[in-house]
């Protein structure tokens, strides 16, 4: 049995262990099927619109096809890439998806927020520049979409501390977190997207393996780890919404 139901609140829990044991070296299909089938309601995917996020889209939304279309969170930076806020448009229309834009509120432009915050905020405090553009418009869309589970593009061979990243595990809200291309590699997911004709953002054929912020992503040597680019010098290795 790898699911019960909290009479209280209605939601959903699952046995972790069985299903990652279940699913270990499955195919991102197989993983997507099950939360499909067995999450009709609250499932979310969040997406920056990487190359891994948008095989996650591929799959939900051209091989799948629930009934419910899954809500796919961005979140609107202000800081991006103007290839990346194209390549959104271009997937909602070609994917028709039911895309769910969140930002910091009542800020409509980068200057704006410079305006708001101060020039160069990641610079001077760049966890008050996570906490005000990615974790606190995340929390807020993922509560506004009553979230079970959410999707996310990680791989375990992205960074060390995906290593051991499990396809199922907890987040600290206790809402189901899903990273069904764990076990994938970049190799991988751009071979699932020459395979099916998938879009991708051009910045990836410039040396951005992984986009981010505009501000704060840079090109990667060859050689590098692909996640190098960002936050370059600072010792990061994540904005925050996957600790």
């Amino acid at each position: 049995m790898t699911q019960s139901i909290d009479t209280q609140s209605q939601v959903p829990t699952f046995d972790l262990t069985e299903l990652n044991q279940r699913f270990e070296g499955a195919h991102p299909r197989e993983v997507l099927s099950w939360a499909v089938e067995n999450i009709p309601a609250g499932l979310v995917q969040t997406s920056a619109f990487n190359i891994d996020d948008i095989v996650i889209t591929d799959i939900l939304y051209r091989e799948l096809k629930p009934a419910q279309p899954v809500p796919v969170i961005f979140l609107d930076t202000l800081h991006h890439f103007q290839a990346t806020l194209a390549l959104v448009c271009q997937a909602q229309e070609i994917y028709n998806l039911n895309l769910k834009a969140y930002k910091v509120p009542d800020v409509e432009s980068r200057e704006a927020f410079a305006a708001r915050y101060g020039e160069a905020l990641w610079d001077s405090n760049i966890e008050q520049f996570h906490q005000l553009t990615k974790i606190e418009p995340l929390e807020r869309g993922l509560n506004e979409l009553g979230t079970v589970a959410w999707i996310t593009g990680r791989r375990r061979d992205q960074s060390p501390s995906r290593a051991q990243m499990p396809f199922f595990e907890l987040d600290n809200k206790q809402r189901l977190k899903i990273n069904p291309l764990a076990t994938w590699t970049r190799t991988d997911s751009w071979a699932y997207a020459a395979e099916h004709n998938m879009i991708y953002n051009p910045l990836h054929d410039q040396g951005y393996p992984s986009i981010g912020d505009e501000p704060i992503t840079s090109p990667v040597a060859e050689g590098e780890d692909e996640r190098a680019g960002r936050w370059r010098g600072t010792g990061k290795l994540e904005c925050g919404i996957h600790i």
